[in-house]
């Protein structure tokens, strides 16, 4: 490891963020994991797991603007735990939705239902935590180590995905649905033990400034700088057309016939792959063309989305999401170092909010999408067109966007 990253991971707080984030989560991977394993075990329909995505991603994207604007005037170590109790209580009550006195006593129809308001309750909370963790990390490090503990950050991140993602499959065989969510609940515990180590970090905003004001300014800053806006756009599209992620539980089950231990690793394959590459970097940083590299990597995303779309060998489609996920590793670096390091201090809650909108919420849209598209055109042609559109976006992307190819930092 670099002597950069040595130095960052000796500032005891930062340890204390890293290693908290880590472990909550890791915990939150294994509850999505989980619940789309077990929404399809319940219905055997992949609309229900588009289903899902969509209601996390419409309070999280509602309230992503004004949470920005919350996070910049809030003394952020309290509301980073409030929101991680709230996550708490979530976990807790899908637990006891899980049990199998509850699946008697009501049935499967009421526990869908159950478990879509609590999904919804949770993306709401994460339209508030997501933020958090971004907007802190410049303030536990100096002005110096600050890219290379993005990276960290984003290591620690991917590396919980993977984590979280195979040990759920795991779990599912070993203790079932129940018994996994009683592991969840545990994580989040530790993980807001561990975050509860740092220090306040006061707040950066005016309280005299008016709430649309204040608001308007993140998208105001995102919309001017281009290099931002580039890089957060073709992520987003990339993102939402190519969420073959959310099909793998319909893969795993009923076109590579495998169980909850090869399904657990599908899902970890493509943050494998991701973690690989930010960890490369992380030792070897990119030095020149980021823009261009960020170009071409998500066009191969897309490629490698094809193939997991048509094929039906467990080794090719684990192999083609790995590659994926490193390519996806180099998307990620090149758009958390360009919004970490052009973000002012005093606009980082608002400015990493629509970062939020652009990025995480994406993932659960696309999940939405990729739900549909199975419903209307099958599971095959809808993840094969959704990797033809990834690589349509990123052509229209360099044509229409000629300063994110010439792009450097």
């Amino acid at each position: 490891m670099n002597t950069s990253a040595l130095t960052a991971l000796k500032i005891t707080e930062f340890r204390n963020f890293i290693i908290g984030r880590f472990v909550f989560i890791m915990a939150l991977r294994m509850m999505s994991t989980l619940v789309a394993w077990w929404l399809y075990e319940l219905t055997r329909d992949p609309f229900y797991i588009g289903m899902i995505g969509l209601a996390e991603a419409i309070p999280a994207v509602s309230l992503a603007l004004y949470a920005g604007f919350i996070i910049d005037k809030s003394e952020k170590r309290k509301l980073l735990l409030t929101t991680i109790l709230l996550y708490s209580v979530c976990a807790f009550t899908l637990l006891g939705t899980s049990t199998h006195w509850f699946h008697q006593q009501f049935g499967t129809k009421l526990i869908v239902v159950f478990v879509y308001g609590v999904i919804f309750l949770t993306g709401c909370i994460r339209a508030f935590s997501g933020p958090s963790f971004g907007a802190m990390v410049a303030s536990l490090v100096p002005r110096e180590l600050l890219a290379t503990a993005s990276q960290l950050n984003s290591s620690a991140y991917l590396t919980a995905s993977i984590t979280g993602h195979a040990v759920a499959g795991f779990l599912i065989a070993g203790i079932n649905v129940t018994g996994t969510f009683i592991v969840i609940n545990v994580l989040i515990l530790i993980g807001a033990l561990l975050l509860s180590r740092l220090k306040q970090k006061p707040p950066i905003l005016s309280a005299e400034k008016k709430t649309w004001e204040a608001v308007s300014e993140g998208i105001k800053y995102v919309l001017k700088t281009k290099e931002v806006l580039g890089a957060l756009s073709l992520d987003l599209f990339a993102v939402l057309f190519g969420g073959a992620a959310a099909m793998v539980p319909v893969y795993a089950k009923d076109i590579l016939h495998v169980g909850p231990i090869g399904f657990g690793w599908l899902n970890a394959a493509t943050d494998i792959g991701s973690i690989c590459m930010v960890i490369s970097l992380t030792l070897a940083p990119l030095k020149r063309k980021q823009g261009l590299k960020l170009l071409f990597a998500v066009a191969g995303f897309g490629a490698c989305i094809i193939v997991f779309g048509i094929s039906k060998w467990y080794w090719l489609s684990f192999f083609a999401l790995l590659v994926s996920g490193i390519l996806d590793g180099v998307s990620v670096v090149v758009r958390s170092n360009i919004v970490q390091l052009k973000t002012p201090d005093h606009l980082r809650g608002r400015v990493m909010s629509v970062n939020s909108m652009f990025i995480n919420s994406s993932n659960e849209i696309g999940q939405f999408e990729s739900g549909v598209a199975a419903k209307l055109m099958g599971n095959a042609v809808s993840v094969v067109f959704g990797g033809c559109m990834t690589i349509f976006v990123v052509i229209m992307t360099a044509i229409k966007a000629p300063a994110l190819k010439k792009m450097e930092y």
